[in-house]
This record gives structure tokens, C-alpha cells and sequence, in this order.
């Protein structure tokens, strides 16, 4: 934590924004800059709640003032560890990105003070709030843009339950490239009929980047082609596993804020989507599913008894969503003999290695030197050897003997005799194949690739 002084010094004001009493009165910001996930914030002052978990992330504090729970975020640039040996230089807020996440209960009156320190306007938007329109955040439609320097300050009543984000909308596409968002949980003021209570409660937003191999700044151009797929802006082996107690009810809430959709698989278990950013879904629309997509600017809730002990993995359902540093115009090896044309370029070039003609895999074993500041493509060891998987991947790790509120890392989990899938080193039948229909020749399909206008597209 830093000093309201040492952070905010010499900042002015807007005219009627903050005024210089309340500048002088404004909470201290609260800087967080590990990567670790910290544990759940319990509610100090306000009204009692059962605190979220945001994976790899915190929870911003509070202050009560005159019933009024304040908060301090300050817009900044920030250095983010997205794995172990590889940052980038992002946009955040608060030491980091995506930011902290703001935790109330519904009817709580907020007042969110928002310092600008980049080099260009900015604003706040509160994705999915009800509120007055001039809480609302756009730049030129319902409020004049923060200036650097400046502080403006939002207030209004948390109305309604549920899981919200937030996200500037002013020069939306470069600062939400650069990693500006965050996460609002409202809880819910009393028992509520359609969100029940759970043992653990978390919480994390999918965002993407394309930052170059050895670089450290995301390209803000890019629509689609990313080449880091993250959660809460870490990969894999970055990313920390979830935990449970076996038999625990577990809630996931998961945000958006990408340029394309993903699946979310949990493995090893059913859950209920028990809420949106709309709101709790009614019991009688539920159904239960092991993947559900969460398309951009939603959120989406997941309810289920972690009652399967293990190591389950649990990720985007996109196959190149799990790797990390990719190149796009690759050409497929796979089949392709070139040990005659790799001996001619080891002559030249030593270190040559031939990757892809059996497929990737041999990638995850290989030393392979890569540029400072990068991470590897398919990495991550598991207790059998290498995992070959980056991105959107992590683990739910599920334990009977972890206790009531421990987050820590159980290790890997120690297999049952009998439940371990192992070589077979018995005699093995002539596995079945579907018979060719006699005096059937057998059919060899050639592909040319189009060439001309189509190209590239």
C-alpha cells in the first residue's frame, strides 16, 4: 500500500468533480502488486457477507464513511507476471490487471473515487449496474472524460445481487486491449430465493492479449488473432489451481471480456449455470451441464458438490485457447519426412531442431531456447510428466481432508490402487475395422491449395 500522498501528489481536480475537501479526505489507494491469489476479505465494517476468491487476484477495501462504503481505484500503468519468466506492461488499475475486485451487499450506497494516471482520458464504466445514467461511465454521453491527473467520483446504491464488471468506455479498444477491467460482486442482503449459499466462492475474468515473442507491450490492433489467452491475465502453469473440500458446494463466476466466446469444461463433475449478469436464473430454467460458452460481456455462474476427489482439469474448450505464444501461419508438417532436408540445414545451422511431423507434442519435452520475456508455447509438469497445455487451463483440486477455508495447494493428488490408467503388457486382439466392399479401390484424395484473390483469406 502507498500513501494517498506519495501517489496522488500534486494531482488538481476537475471542476465539479471532487472537491478540494474531499480530495483531501479521499481513502487511500490500496496497491497490490503479486500475482498470488489472496486470500478472502472479510467484511471489517458494513454488513456481513461470505467473501469471494479471485484467482490470482484480491479484493479492493473499504472505508465506511457516514454509511457510505468508499472505495479508491486509480487507473495506471502496471507490470503484470503473467507465468513464472514472463511480464508484460499492461494498463490496470491499482498495482495491477485486471484490477481489484469490489465486493457489497445489495443495498449498500457506494462511492468509488477514480484517479487517472495514464497518458490519456479515461472513464468507468459499470458493466451491467443499475443506476442513474450519469453513474454510467460513457465518455461524451453521459459524462465528460476524466483527464490525466484528475479524479472524478461515482455514487450510487447497489440495487440488485449478482456478479457485474467494470471497464472504461473511453478509447475503449486500446485501454481494454492494454487490460483495464475488473469485477463487482453484490451480494445478496438476506437469504435469497434463487442464490444459495456455497462454501467457496470464485472468481475470475477471461481476457486475451497479443503480445509478440521477447516483447512485453500487447498489439492493440488485433481483433481476433491473440496469441495469450488468459484468466484474470495469467496462463497456465501461472494460473493457480481451485480447491475445494470434498463435498463442499463450490460457486464459480466467470466474466467476458474478450473479442470471442469460450466453453468452459470442468472436468470430473456436473454443474447448474445459476446466474448471469442479468441476474439469478430462475430454478425451473436450470439444467445441469459439464461446458458452458460464456459469449463477450457476459458472466456466468456455475454451481456444483465438488464431491469427485482428484486433480480435474478445468479450461476454455477451445483447443488453441490452451496454448500460449502462438504463431498463426504455421504450415501442418504432420506426415512429412524432411530428415533429408534437416541434415542439409543442421550444416548450416546447428541448433536446427524438426518440430510438427509427429504432431506438437515433442514440443513440452524439448529445451528449446526462447527470446527473454516468453512464455512457452505447451508447458506445465504434472506428476506424470510434461501437461502440454498453456492459456485457459487450470485445475479444481479436490481433497476430503483439506480443511474448511484453506486455499492452499494440496499437490498432487495420490491415486487409489486400481484407478490409475497403465500400460497393458497382456496379448491384445485384432482391434475391429469396418470391412471394404469387395472390388472397392481404394481412394486417394489430392488437395491444391486456391491461390490468387482468396489468398490469406
Amino acid at each position: 500500500m502507498v500513501s494517498r500522498r506519495n501517489f496522488l501528489g500534486g494531482a488538481a481536480l476537475a471542476a465539479g468533480t471532487v472537491s478540494k475537501v474531499a480530495m483531501a479526505a479521499l481513502p487511500e489507494p490500496v496497491i497490490q502488486t503479486s500475482p498470488d491469489t489472496q486470500p478472502p476479505l472479510q467484511p471489517a465494517s458494513g454488513r456481513p457477507y461470505n467473501p469471494v476468491v479471485t484467482l490470482n487476484g484480491w479484493t479492493l477495501p473499504w472505508r465506511m464513511n457516514g454509511g457510505v462504503k468508499e472505495f479508491h481505484l486509480v487507473a495506471e500503468p502496471v507490470v503484470r507476471e503473467m507465468t513464472p519468466g514472463f511480464k508484460a506492461h499492461l494498463w490496470g488499475y491499482n498495482g495491477q490487471s485486471p484490477g481489484p475486485t469490489i465486493e457489497v451487499v445489495e443495498g449498500d450506497r457506494v462511492r468509488i473515487f477514480v484517479t487517472n494516471k495514464l497518458p490519456e482520458v479515461t472513464s468507468m464504466h459499470w458493466h451491467g449496474q443499475r443506476l442513474p445514467c450519469g453513474m454510467d461511465g460513457v465518455t461524451g454521453l453521459t459524462q465528460a472524460p476524466i483527464a490525466p491527473g484528475k479524479t472524478y467520483v461515482y455514487e450510487f446504491v447497489a440495487r440488485r445481487p449478482g456478479t457485474f464488471m467494470y471497464h472504461p468506455h473511453a478509447d475503449e479498444m486500446v485501454q481494454m486491449a492494454m487490460g483495464m477491467m475488473g469485477l463487482w460482486i453484490t451480494h445478496p442482503k438476506g437469504k435469497h430465493p434463487l442464490i444459495d449459499p456455497v462454501d467457496r466462492d470464485y472468481v475470475f475474468l477471461l481476457n486475451a492479449y497479443d503480445i509478440e515473442p521477447g516483447s512485453a507491450t500487447p498489439k492493440i490492433m488485433t481483433m481476433l488473432d491473440f496469441n495469450l489467452w488468459t484468466w484474470n491475465s495469467r496462463v497456465f502453469p501461472g494460473i493457480a489451481p481451485l480447491v475445494a473440500r470434498q463435498g463442499e458446494k463450490v460457486r464459480i463466476r466467470v466474466g467476458n471480456l474478450t473479442m470471442t466466446n469460450h466453453p468452459i469444461h470442468l472436468h470430473g463433475h456436473e454443474f447448474m449455470v445459476t446466474g448471469t449478469d442479468g441476474g439469478p436464473v430462475p430454478r425451473s430454467a436450470r439444467w445441469p451441464e459439464v461446458t458452458t460458452d460464456v459469449a463477450v460481456g457476459q458472466m456466468r455462474q456455475l454451481d456444483f458438490i465438488a464431491d469427485e476427489e482428484g486433480d480435474w482439469a478445468f479450461h476454455c474448450h477451445k483447443s488453441h485457447h490452451t496454448m500460449n505464444a502462438m504463431g498463426h501461419n504455421v504450415p501442418t508438417m504432420i506426415g512429412v519426412d524432411h530428415r533429408q532436408l534437416a541434415r542439409k540445414i543442421t550444416q548450416l545451422v546447428p541448433d536446427y531442431m524438426v518440430m510438427g511431423e509427429r504432431g506438437m507434442h515433442d514440443m513440452t519435452e524439448m529445451e528449446m531456447p526462447l527470446p527473454d520475456n516468453t512464455a512457452a508455447m505447451m508447458t506445465g509438469n504434472g506428476p506424470f510428466g510434461p501437461v502440454g497445455m498453456g492459456g485457459m487451463f487450470s485445475m479444481l483440486k479436490v481433497r476430503k481432508d483439506q480443511k474448511a477455508g484453506d486455499y492452499s495447494d494440496p499437490g498432487w493428488f495420490k491415486h487409489p490402487p486400481g484407478t490409475l490408467a497403465h500400460e497393458w503388457q497382456g496379448p491384445l486382439a485384432e482391434p475391429a475395422r469396418p470391412a471394404a466392399s469387395a472390388g472397392t479401390p481404394a481412394v486417394e484424395v489430392n488437395i491444391r491449395k486456391p491461390t490468387g484473390a482468396h489468398h490469406g483469406h
